[in-house]
């Protein structure tokens, strides 16, 4: 389940937007508007979201088969920094934005563990069952970021762009991993909020290795050729995501969370038998769920 961590951002999407709303504090109705002032209220103050939703996603990365598993989350927001978990990731962002609520500059540690091919029994397709059980990977790395408030729509709206690196540690594909990514957010009002994002990742040679070529001895045992996959693109996705609260506001209280999200194999990954032949190019994910802000 490679691809859990990305699934899962819909779950979260009300602490990070919850980061980019400090112009209610500035604006105009927030006198004559009780939830918006109490809102105004809660801006700069220690926050923690929690979450769980029912994610739809393939069963490898690659795969054009489906299942469902669930997708915890969970973000803190302390002292101007956060902290977020979401499925197989962690980071924190070490560069407080108390000071400054125009900008938003983002630095600190990220970890993942890449649980991709962990588990045959859970892929349908038997040829890929068939080239065995992969390890659970470690990666670990950092990431840099910035972000602006109030760009396109309205005072509220926050577009930010980052990068992280992360390495193996473990051994498992002993390479690293580049990733991009540009986010958009925007409160559509003190309970709704909705978002956008891209993002795309370029691989080592160790992980194309690992997970999308084919030596003589896996060919024999899966039907599938022969493949020697090279470091590269690897993919890229695009995707929306929305927030509603059912109780409270944007800051506070029960919300209704879910995103889709499209994915495209390119490059050596998407021509891999594991994907061109076992799986498809095209990757969708989705996830649909509660959380809770206190």
């Amino acid at each position: 389940m490679r691809l859990f961590s990305r699934v899962s951002a819909p779950l979260i999407v009300m602490g990070a937007l919850s980061l980019s709303a400090p112009a209610f504090a500035q604006d105009a109705t927030v006198s004559s508007n009780p939830a918006a002032a109490e809102m105004a209220g809660q801006l700069g103050k220690n926050t923690i979201t929690v979450g769980l939703a029912g994610a739809y996603l393939p069963d490898y990365e690659g795969s054009n088969d489906y299942q469902f598993t669930p997708a915890p989350a969970a973000l803190a927001y302390i002292d101007g920094h956060t902290i977020t978990y979401i499925g197989n990731r962690v980071s924190v962002d070490l560069i407080g934005d108390k000071a400054n609520r125009d900008w938003d500059i983002q630095a600190g540690p990220i970890g993942v563990v890449n649980l991709d091919r962990t588990a045959p029994s859970r892929i349908d397709d038997p040829r890929v069952r068939a080239l065995g059980k992969i390890g659970a990977a470690v990666e670990l790395g950092g990431y840099v970021g910035i972000g602006k408030i109030g760009v396109v729509t309205s005072p509220y709206d926050r577009l930010s762009v980052s990068v992280s690196y992360r390495h193996d540690v473990t051994g498992v594909h002993d390479s690293g991993i580049w990733q991009p990514s540009v986010n958009y957010f925007t409160p559509l009002s003190t309970k709704a909020a909705v978002g956008l994002f891209a993002t795309a990742e370029r691989v080592g040679r160790g992980y194309a290795r690992r997970y999308f070529s084919i030596n003589q001895d896996q060919s024999a045992a899966s039907g599938l050729p022969v493949y020697n996959a090279r470091s590269g693109w690897k993919d890229w996705s695009v995707g929306g995501l929305a927030t509603y609260s059912i109780t409270g506001n944007l800051l506070k209280g029960w919300k209704v969370v879910g995103g889709l999200t499209y994915g495209r194999m390119v490059n050596d990954f998407g021509d891999s038998p594991i994907v061109s032949q076992a799986g498809s190019r095209s990757q969708w994910l989705s996830a649909l769920g509660l959380a809770y802000t206190f």
